[in-house]
């Protein structure tokens, strides 16, 4: 299939998709997912090169996104909570994936210690997604959720690159610049968007796709991962893109009519259900290594942090895409985990992101507007006690 003929078939999935997202109420991204694994497998459809790219550009747009939506002063309240879940919820699933591939599937030590780092892993992606489609972004649970679910994937990001990963002499150069773009990117952007900003053009677009492309291009070069650095970019940017809604706006409007509808989609292209239906019971003995630690660990965490919405945040925290991904896509590169591993590994990250995700939009989702009423109420009280 040529390019051109692969991108048409996407655009059309891509849209069936929007449509069913509006009429039955349900994350565009689980449908987009679920439909990517539909057409892989009954149109044999198979990523390029093109796709690629567009995926792995979008899951670092996504990560900016997420990271401008964290509330600083939030996160520093909560940072007990914030580490705390998030932590757990690294640490359970990497020790128990970890130990079941081993003694369970009798999986090398390097394919078990992949296991466990691709199973660990929080989506940020899917959890981003959810709390823009539900208005919950600036809402305390989802504000808790951001800050953990970083946590978390920065541990997952630490654990392969301390394992796996042999960063070369590009390396330093990659911290040099992600620091210094962290550094000045906010003082610069008040100028530039004031001056170039407004317009049909979006130069201001331009500015952060051309600091996240460059990431990325340090990244691929040092054996380092751009998520992480892209996500504290959109955290430092945060305030500026609090004064100046229609901007983010904008960002996202570009993220989410284009480039997501690819990253999710070629997360569903990525299974392969002949090598699933063929080891049904390898796939529910890794979906149990996943999720039981996950559930087990995070729930009494996230209900202590937040009484009422406990579960939501427990569910949404046992998600995994991205890093997921990436890890099991680095083992098979590597040679550490053959195609059957590897989409059996990428399989129960695509069921994570799924299964929890609609088990939570279905029956615990809070109310958003309720939500920001609670939260102003809190606010409100605590201004009263402190004066």
């Amino acid at each position: 299939m040529s390019p051109v003929q692969l991108a048409a078939a996407l655009a059309a999935v891509v849209l069936v998709a929007s449509v069913v997202s509006v009429e039955l109420g349900v994350t565009v991204a689980l449908l987009e997912l679920t439909l990517g694994v539909v057409a892989g497998n009954a149109f044999h459809l198979h990523t390029q090169d093109w796709l690629d790219f567009v995926a792995k550009f979008a899951s670092i747009v996504l990560t900016f996104l997420a990271g401008m939506e964290v509330d600083p002063s939030y996160m520093r309240r909560r940072l007990e909570a914030s580490l705390g879940i998030g932590v757990v919820s690294f640490v359970g699933p990497f020790v128990v994936a970890s130990l079941v591939a081993y003694f369970v599937l009798d999986w090398s030590t390097r394919a078990s210690l992949i296991t466990g780092t691709a199973l660990s892993t929080t989506s940020l992606a899917v959890v981003y997604a959810v709390l823009v489609e539900r208005g919950l972004t600036d809402t305390g649970a989802g504000k808790l959720l951001m800050s953990a679910t970083f946590v978390t994937d920065l541990c997952t990001a630490l654990a392969l690159s301390a394992i796996f990963i042999k960063p070369n002499l590009w390396f330093p150069a990659f911290l040099v610049v992600s620091l210094a773009l962290i550094l000045v990117l906010p003082r610069l952007a008040p100028w530039f968007f004031g001056r170039y900003g407004d317009r049909v053009i979006e130069p201001e677009i331009k500015l952060v796709f051309a600091c996240l492309l460059l990431l990325m291009v340090l990244a691929d070069a040092s054996n380092g991962h751009a998520v992480l650095p892209a996500f504290v970019l959109g955290l430092v940017m945060s305030r500026h893109y609090a004064e100046h809604r229609e901007e983010q706006k904008r960002l996202r409007v570009v993220a989410f009519a284009f480039l997501t509808p690819f990253f999710f989609l070629k997360g569903g292209l990525n299974v392969s259900l002949g090598a699933v239906v063929r080891n049904l019971g390898l796939l529910a003995i890794l979906l149990v290594g996943k999720m039981l630690p996950k559930l087990a660990f995070i729930y009494p965490l996230a209900h202590r942090a937040d009484r009422r919405h406990g579960t939501f945040i427990t569910l949404l925290m046992s998600t995994g895409l991205t890093f997921g991904t990436i890890s099991s896509l680095y083992g098979l590169n590597a040679g550490i985990i053959d195609k059957t591993q590897f989409s059996l590994l990428v399989t129960v990250v695509v069921l994570s992101a799924v299964v929890p995700t609609a088990i939570a939009e279905r029956w615990f989702l809070p109310d958003a507007e309720r939500e920001r009423r609670i939260d102003r109420r809190l606010a409100y009280a605590e201004s009263e006690e402190f004066v």
